[in-house]
């Protein structure tokens, strides 16, 4: 489905907030009246306005969704009567898996709609979609879209809870929860942990949504990339910051960067970057930006590698690498359940135990 594809460039964080902002608060606010127990969020669209306190309040409730997945019978009825949608656009193995059996673990109905198949193909539009999965009873709608900003869209229009499953460039906020629990479940707390993103950072919505949590959680963030690929102001210098990204440190030498390093994590290249002319050839990226074991030796003996997925080995990564010791790839996959678990029951039951 390349026409839903787009490769608009993402809406900064602040165009997307105050584009958020122009409809009615009961239906866009990210936000709502504190039930009690710290979660005020209507919506997850981004991180970019989280407190340290709402993550590590995801984190908590993470570890209690991690005794129910490790239980004989993995189930419990927490969100009987609910109906969750999962509405893709794009293609999706381990976000939209792990969404369907957050859902079907907590008791709620999951029903999966996709772009191919459906009235999308028709040429139905996104607010014509959202008001039908609306129509037909649906408390939570999952959405990922190849146009950024399209979650703070539907959540201008529904009545119904939106998750961001991953909107263009711009935001996968759940991907950069289910990263910093992983972090934080085998090295403890974040804060002053020194993590090394490689790659392609001005297209990754997972690399800005980590930006956003992980400097929030107190780490020292390192971005590591050529200069084609690392949005412009990133370090903060000049009168603003023109990527309306936390600012961070910026390193074009891969080997400088991970030096002392806790936690390194690669980014998936796609290939469309040197057909774009963005790179001179996957080989020359590979020579200078690959995570591979001799950089690895340059990091802290206790540091650990993660990978977004899907992985190219042999182009950011090689094999060793990412099937050694120190890769904690799989452990994220597995995350990704109970992370998501606890996002829809904040969302759905405003964490108040049952």
């Amino acid at each position: 489905m390349a026409k839903h594809r787009t490769a608009t460039p993402p809406l900064t964080a602040k165009r997307s907030r105050a584009a958020a902002q122009t409809a009615p608060p009961a239906q866009v606010s990210a936000k709502e009246p504190a039930r009690g127990d710290g979660w005020r969020r209507r919506h997850l669209l981004d991180l970019d306005d989280f407190s340290a306190a709402e993550l590590e309040l995801v984190m908590e409730s993470t570890d209690a969704m991690k005794e129910v997945l490790a239980r004989e019978v993995p189930r419990v009825p927490t969100l009987r009567g609910t109906t969750i949608v999962t509405l893709f656009y794009e293609a999706s193995t381990r976000t939209r898996a792990s969404f369907e059996l957050a859902g079907k673990v907590l008791g709620a109905d999951v029903i999966n709609v996709s772009a191919s198949g459906s009235s999308i193909e028709k040429g139905e539009s996104l607010i014509d979609s959202v008001r039908t999965i609306q129509a037909i009873g649906a408390d939570l709608l999952v959405l990922r879209h190849g146009a950024s900003g399209a979650p703070y869209l539907a959540a201008r229009e529904a009545n119904m809870r939106i998750v961001n499953a991953g909107d263009g460039w711009h935001a996968h906020p759940t991907q950069a929860l289910l990263d910093a629990y992983t972090i934080r479940s085998r090295l403890g707390d974040i804060r002053g942990l020194k993590i090394v993103i490689v790659g392609d950072i001005s297209h990754s919505r997972v690399a800005r949504s980590n930006l956003w949590a992980l400097t929030t959680l107190g780490a020292e963030v390192v971005v590591c990339g050529p200069p084609t690929l690392l949005p412009a102001g990133l370090d903060g210098g000049g009168d603003a910051n023109e990527s309306d990204l936390p600012p961070v440190r910026v390193e074009h030498d891969l080997d400088r960067a991970i030096e002392g390093a806790d936690v390194v994590m690669a980014l998936r290249l796609q290939q469309e970057r040197q057909q774009s002319g963005l790179l001179p050839s996957l080989r020359e990226y590979s020579r200078l930006y690959q995570v591979n074991g001799e950089r690895m030796a340059r990091a802290k003996p206790s540091a650990i590698v993660l990978h977004p997925g899907p992985m190219n080995e042999g182009v950011e990564i090689s094999a060793e690498v990412a099937g050694g010791t120190r890769s904690l790839i799989e452990e994220q996959v597995a995350n990704g359940v109970a992370v998501r678990m606890a996002v829809l029951f904040l969302l759905l039951q405003g964490g108040k135990a049952k």
